[in-house]
């Protein structure tokens, strides 16, 4: 089924935002580390990320201990955010 655009601009919002909390969230448990971050740094967590993703696709989507492929992929937004503030 084909979502149309303005559908996929409230989805978009909707990540968009749930994306600044976690990046709120997380700055507040373990402060502003970022600032202080590489760019070959964010490439690297970016890297990782992406390679859980694969492992659990690998596994179906199926996962004991770690965060799912969703969670994985709002960490990847705030990541790259970070490296474009940090440019």
């Amino acid at each position: 089924e084909e979502i149309q655009p303005e559908e996929v601009a409230i989805l978009f919002d909707k990540n968009i935002g749930i994306a600044k909390k976690l990046m709120m969230d997380k700055n507040h448990d373990y402060g502003e580390a970022w600032r202080s971050m590489s760019q070959e740094s964010f490439v690297d967590l970016i890297l990782m990320k992406l390679q859980r993703i694969r492992q659990i696709l690998n596994n179906d989507g199926k996962t004991i201990m770690s965060e799912g492929i969703d969670a994985n992929y709002l960490d990847m937004i705030n990541y790259a955010v970070f490296a474009l503030i940090l440019m």
